[in-house]
């Protein structure tokens, strides 16, 4: 299939997990694409097995709290392919031991996780809009989370900076509709990432599991084919947006599982 043909696709965050998917769906519909990572080797092996399968791809290192190095990863982009029509900003921090309540957060985490979390999504979009203007057009695609739409006990500058991620989606929309270009952003759950499960006990995962409306958690590709589908004309018509995908996590009252416990106890 060639759902990605002639589109180049800077991918950031890309040596792995959600990153990682996305290149390799969208580098499998045809697209050539730059993985870009603090990772450089993680990077640049995923452009070598993305290359074995038959596929056009590149790594590179990036810096997602440095504006020059974001600036310098658009431009490699661009030479190395001629344009840039695809830009999946999605690179992301969280720290649970600095990252607390708001009596509590580390003040220079807040200030980090806004830099490489909500900042690093303008410089991409700042750096590769130009381009894309003058390509005729192209998708941005911004990684969101489920915490930009909750509350939490921790983690309260992780989930501002995606709260603003997903307003930000919606101002690039707008102002650059008339261009040709579309700005959507994805809006993971708990997704079964590496980091995830190297990180994450059982005891952790079976709450999630507990409150997921699926009987089952996501996996890194729920994310890349939502990816891919943006960055694809099949969603040509879709901009502003972020999608949720999330197992449906958050759409439920809280207390079903507890209700549902409780009636079972009741049955004669």
């Amino acid at each position: 299939m060639a759902r990605m043909k002639d589109k180049v696709a800077l991918i950031t965050g890309g040596a792995s997990g959600i990153g990682l998917s996305a290149a390799s769906l969208m580098a499998k519909e045809g697209a050539q694409v730059v993985i870009a990572d603090f990772n450089v080797d993680g990077a640049k092996e995923a452009a070598e097995n993305i290359k074995t399968q038959g596929g056009d791809a590149a790594g590179i290192f990036v810096d997602a709290g440095n504006e020059d190095s974001i600036k310098k990863a658009v431009g490699f982009t661009v030479q190395h392919y001629g344009k840039i029509t695809c830009l999946f900003n999605n690179v992301g921090l969280t720290n649970l031991k600095k990252d607390l309540d708001v009596v509590h957060v580390d003040l220079d985490e807040w200030d980090r996780l806004m830099n490489v979390n909500l900042k690093s999504v303008l410089l991409g979009c700042r750096f590769a809009i130009p381009h894309m203007i003058h390509a005729g057009g192209g998708s941005i695609i911004n990684t969101a989370s489920m915490a930009g739409f909750t509350g939490d006990a921790v983690r309260v500058a992780y989930g501002a900076s995606k709260a603003a991620v997903v307003n930000l989606t919606k101002y690039i929309a707008t102002q650059y509709g008339k261009n040709n270009i579309r700005c959507n952003a994805v809006a993971p759950g708990l997704i079964l990432t590496p980091a995830a499960e190297n990180n994450m006990p059982p005891e952790v995962l079976n709450i999630f599991a507990k409150y997921n409306a699926l009987p089952y958690h996501g996996e890194p590709d729920d994310i890349g084919n939502t990816v891919l589908f943006l960055a694809s004309d099949e969603s040509k018509f879709i901009t502003g947006q972020t999608i949720q995908v999330e197992g449906g996590h958050y759409i439920a009252n809280p207390t079903v599982p507890e209700f549902e416990q409780f009636m079972e106890k009741a049955q004669p």
